[in-house]
C-alpha cells in the first residue's frame, strides 16, 4: 500500500521506531548516486562499504542492545542464507534499504515470503533479476519501546522461506 501511495523515484524502507537511524540515509543516497546501483542495503555485518566511496563518517556495521541469543540467531540466519543462496549481500534479515522505485516494482510481485524471509527473498530476487546492490555499514540499535517479533514462529517461517528459495531459485 505504501509503495502505491509514494511519489518518488526512490523508496527507503526502515523501522519506524528509529532502530534504523536516519543519519545513514545521506550515505545510502551518495552510494546510489555515485555507484548507479538499484539497491543500497544498510548492513550490520560489514565494516566498510563495498563501493569505492569514502565513508569516513561511518565507523562500521554493528548492533547495540541485543542479547547473545539475538546476535547468534541473526548471524546464523545470515550465514545460512549466504551459504545456501549466495545472494551478494551481507545482511539479508535487515530491512534498512534504499531502492530505485523500478527495482522494487520489479521484485516485489515475485516475493511470496513474509517476516524475516521477506527481506531475504527481496535480495535473492534482486540478484536473480540482475539488479545491482551495494551496502553501507550501519549500527542497529535495539528498540526502546515495544518488542521484537523474533520468536520460534518467526524462526520457523524464516527457515521455511530459506529452504523454499534454495530449492526454487
Amino acid at each position: 500500500a505504501g509503495l502505491a501511495k509514494s511519489k518518488g523515484d526512490r523508496i527507503i524502507l526502515m523501522d519506524a521506531d528509529l532502530s534504523h537511524h536516519p543519519k545513514f540515509i545521506p550515505q545510502m543516497i551518495t552510494v546510489m548516486n555515485e555507484q548507479k546501483v538499484d539497491i543500497v542495503s544498510g548492513t550490520r555485518y560489514r565494516n566498510t562499504t563495498t563501493s569505492t566511496i569514502s565513508m569516513t563518517s561511518n565507523t562500521g556495521g554493528g548492533v547495540s542492545g541485543w542479547d547473545t541469543f539475538r546476535k547468534v540467531t541473526s548471524r546464523t540466519a545470515n550465514f545460512l542464507a549466504d551459504f545456501l543462496l549466495n545472494p551478494s549481500a551481507s545482511d539479508l534479515t535487515g530491512s534498512f534499504r534504499l531502492y530505485e522505485r523500478q527495482a522494487l516494482e520489479l521484485v516485489l510481485p515475485q516475493v511470496t515470503s513474509t517476516g524475516y524471509a521477506f527481506q531475504m527473498e527481496i535480495m535473492v530476487r534482486a540478484k536473480q533479476n540482475q539488479l545491482t546492490i551495494d551496502e553501507v555499514p550501519i549500527t542497529f540499535v535495539d528498540r526502546i519501546y515495544g518488542e521484537s517479533k523474533l520468536g520460534t514462529k518467526e524462526i520457523l517461517l524464516y527457515l521455511k522461506g530459506l529452504l523454499h528459495l534454495f530449492f526454487t531459485t
